[in-house]
């Protein structure tokens, strides 16, 4: 018999819900299965010093100590409930905060947990392989205590819909553990959870920049008139600063060895010394370019969407910190300026803001990222290095949305199919890899563990 607040920690009354305590059995076994077969490579004898949740409680969220990885305990934990709480936005805006989930909008709900859900096994399928070649044991434990918490996401998201989605939900349940990265015939369902992450330069960029649009996501879904989703968004953030974290400064001591590269060798280009005899590969901005274009397409396919709309007005997914914005929260009569191709130019025009919701997450986004590459910029320019990272147009190799279709240049110039082809290889990261990443693999190779 599991003893549930031992095996899992949770706030959520678990031991007094005998449905979800059978359920729970079934779920754990298959967890732990996929775990084995999914989870860190050749990891299950290792003890790592580990951060675990045991609480909501500031002295319980994070309780260090050494665990073997498969004896790591995922909990089930919403952020305590403030029962004066009222939606805040669309067209339920000053109505209680819902316990239950409505008929009307329960496929919706029932759409946006599974794909939420859907995100957190992949990224750990996506990073197995990289424990065997990690730079330092920090890098290992870091990597870890990413995936573990990935895999508590995945139950935060398991119990919502087997709590509150009956049959149907029970179902989304299991195929989220049988839906596998990159698989041809069962792939996860966002793309850039398929893509590969090959070595530690991609990990850094992935959880840099895709585990930040994660947060983005939390945080618009922490602001849903349903309430146990808001609850657990709100929690899962708790642990998403630590991801962010991790790619940022791994990002950044990379570049601080490209730069001292750089000046041991006298070169002015790091893609000159990007592999022996300085032949000519990518460099670390037009990995950013292509990490940030994959990256913000996350943000749903179009720009401008009818569908993000009915999400605001029925209160299912709010604005990136919706409560803090200084408007109405209705929008109704409001606009927003989206960009888009017009006579070879790319030009801005206001559209009803219900309508352009995906294009200012997406921009505030942007806005993020832009303080994390000023930050990375810093160390170039404190190394004494003459480069600059620079961001690319949001229109850049945008593969949907307003800009499908045409070809765009990191600085925005609207090009024909021939320019583009001309400049594509010294734009986007290709096969022989980059300046940071054979920095990154020099790195590995000198201090394996």
């Amino acid at each position: 018999m599991i003893n549930y607040t031992e095996k899992i920690p949770n706030n959520v009354d678990l031991g007094r819900d005998r449905v979800l305590q059978a359920r729970a059995r079934a779920l754990a076994a298959r967890l732990h299965g996929w775990w084995y077969d999914m989870g860190p490579n050749e990891s299950h004898n290792y003890e790592v010093y580990l951060r675990t949740a045991v609480s909501v409680e500031p002295d319980g969220w994070a309780q260090f100590d050494y665990v073997k990885m498969p004896d790591y305990r995922w909990g089930i934990f919403l952020q305590p409930r403030d029962e004066k709480r009222e939606i805040n936005f669309g067209a339920h805006k000053g109505q209680a905060a819902w316990q239950e989930v409505p008929g009307e909008y329960r496929s919706t709900l029932r759409r946006i947990i599974v794909t939420q859900g859907d995100t957190e096994p992949a990224s750990v399928e996506q990073q197995r392989m990289l424990g065997a070649s990690c730079p330092s044991m920090y890098d290992l434990r870091n990597i870890f205590q990413v995936n573990v918490e990935e895999g508590r996401h995945l139950w935060a998201m398991v119990y919502l819909l087997h709590r509150y989605f009956g049959r149907d939900g029970r179902e989304e349940a299991e195929s989220l553990l049988a839906r596998r990265s990159g698989d041809t015939d069962n792939p996860r369902i966002l793309g850039a959870f398929n893509e590969p992450t090959p070595d530690w330069l991609a990990f850094y960029m992935f959880t840099f920049f895709t585990d930040r649009d994660g947060k983005f996501q939390l945080c618009a879904l922490a602001e849903s008139g349903f309430d146990p989703l808001a609850r657990t968004c709100r929690f899962m953030l708790t642990e998403e600063a630590h991801h962010m974290f991790v790619g940022e400064t791994g990002v950044s001591r990379i570049i601080q060895r490209t730069c001292e590269v750089m000046k041991e060798h006298k070169l002015d280009d790091p893609s000159d010394g990007a592999r022996p005899g300085g032949d000519r590969s990518s460099d670390d901005s037009e990995v950013l370019e292509f990490s940030l274009q994959r990256d913000s397409g996350i943000f749903t396919v179009r720009d401008v969407s009818l569908e993000r709309r009915e999400l605001f007005h029925q209160w299912t997914k709010g604005r990136f910190r919706e409560t803090k914005l200084n408007d109405d929260h209705v929008l109704s009569e409001a606009e927003y300026p989206v960009f888009e191709v017009v006579g070879g130019k790319v030009v801005a025009k206001n559209v009803p803001a219900l309508t352009a919701l995906n294009e200012r997450l997406r921009d505030d986004y942007i806005e993020e990222i832009a303080d994390g590459v000023a930050r990375w910029q810093r160390v170039i320019d404190n190394a004494g290095v003459p480069f600059r990272l620079t961001l690319p147009h949001k229109g850049f190799h945008r593969e949907i949305g307003n800009f499908a279709g045409h070809f765009i240049s990191p600085e925005g110039e609207v090009l024909s199919a021939e320019a583009w082809k001309k400049r594509e290889s010294h734009w986007l990261p290709h096969s022989s890899g980059s300046c940071l990443r054979a920095v990154a693999y020099e790195r590995t190779r000198g201090r394996s563990r």
